[in-house]
């Protein structure tokens, strides 16, 4: 007759109740949001500063624990990801961008981000046009890409080993966190709300100043308008972690950086706006137009104390004045043309930021040719009687690149 073995059921009872470490619940909450801040980690250094944008280099050894992980925690495809993210950019809030709230409303990108990245991901065309310069050694054909499943199971038998029965639920955390928080949280509200430093040809907003739960992708309007740089915050109160973790790596040699948001700088005031003032114009024209929007507000803030408009008509100037022709939507161009009949110089101001923005959009015109519109824009500017437009005129002259 055969006997259990009680003493080796009670440890296997005692084993999946607790794991091989018997961890406090709150122990394994803890190490459970740092498997998967490493995986937010790996996801905005790896695939997308360093694989879909090349802003900097990776060391191999970095690079690979990254694809590891990612394999284990995600099942991600190297070249399926950064395919679909460039096409993104390449496509943004167009017909063809893969996950845009624009095309496909917010609803269905915040719920179901994760299955349009899925479909994407069984386009070949995508693949083959935007998934270049990705790994393609053995290990990725012969393991990772295409046994996706393999990776996403060993992770759900080391959770099981590590927790026990809750391992479970640290693995369901585990597989739900890019989901919820890429697919659904930064390509859906990224695109919908939250507030721009600047005017990108998108609808890219940054959700909170403070890149640390999704590593420093919450700053996704300064992504969007500096797509190649490797630093994520532009502004003194904005803070990306992923940055920090990069400039770690790069002081002990295993990553290089190739790219970072260009620093607006300025010289003395010149007598004309010359070929140099136009160079770096150029370079800084985001940063140059998010100062004009903020000349812009303080002259609305004074006109708007001194006439009569309805409340809404006062709200969606406060929104949209500054914003591109095109961004605004057809329901408040009314709205923006009552604001602008009561104030001829808040009309002006409107009229030059768009003269201003033609300057660097009109590319048939030679480099010599452009910087004599500059000059012209800056004369009218300094006529205008305007205070704020004369202001900002005078310190565009003193706009020089910054120093390498």
């Amino acid at each position: 007759m055969f006997l259990p073995d009680w003493a080796f059921l009670d440890a296997l009872i005692d084993w999946m109740g607790h794991g091989l470490f018997n961890l406090a619940w709150w122990q394994v909450l803890l190490i459970t949001l740092g498997m998967t801040h490493i995986t937010i980690a790996s996801v905005t250094i790896y695939l997308h500063r360093h694989s879909a944008h090349r802003a900097l280099d990776l060391h191999p050894i970095p690079a690979h624990f990254f694809r590891f992980w990612l394999w284990l925690t995600t099942g991600q495809v190297t070249k399926e990801w950064t395919a679909i993210h460039r096409k993104h950019h390449a496509k943004c809030e167009r017909e063809g961008d893969p996950h845009s709230p624009v095309v496909f409303g917010i609803k269905k990108v915040f719920w179901q981000g994760a299955e349009l990245y899925r479909a994407e991901a069984k386009n070949q065309e995508t693949l083959d046009r935007y998934g270049h310069n990705t790994p393609n050694d053995w290990i990725e054909r012969h393991v990772y890409t295409g046994r996706s499943a393999w990776g996403v199971a060993l992770m759900l038998v080391i959770d099981v080993a590590l927790f026990g029965f809750l391992g479970l639920t640290v693995w369901a955390v585990q597989m739900a966190w890019i989901p919820i928080t890429a697919a659904g949280i930064i390509n859906g509200i990224g695109h919908w709300w939250g507030y721009r430093n600047f005017e990108a040809q998108d609808a890219s907003t940054n959700i909170s100043p403070w890149g640390i739960i999704i590593g420093g992708e919450e700053l996704h309007n300064n992504h969007h308008t500096y797509p190649t740089s490797a630093k994520l915050s532009v502004k003194p109160y904005e803070f990306d972690i992923g940055w920090m973790y990069i400039t770690i790596l790069q002081s002990i040699g295993l990553a290089h950086v190739k790219k970072t948001p260009p620093r607006l700088a300025y010289g003395d005031i010149q007598p004309v706006a010359d070929e140099k003032t136009l160079e770096a114009l150029i370079a800084n024209r985001y940063e140059v137009m998010a100062n004009y929007a903020r000349n812009l507000r303080v002259v609305w803030a004074q006109e708007a104390a001194k006439v009569k408009l309805d409340s809404n008509v006062i709200k969606a100037a406060n929104r949209w004045l500054h914003r591109d022709a095109e961004k605004v939507p057809s329901d408040v161009v009314a709205k923006l043309e009552r604001a602008l009949a009561a104030s001829p110089a808040l009309d002006k101001m409107v009229q030059m930021r768009e003269e201003l923005r033609q300057i660097w959009l009109n590319t048939s015109h030679s480099r010599e040719q452009l910087a004599m519109d500059l000059q012209a824009w800056c004369r009218r500017a300094e006529e205008s009687g305007i205070a704020a437009l004369r202001d900002f005129s005078m310190k565009l002259r003193a706009v020089r690149m910054q120093a390498a």
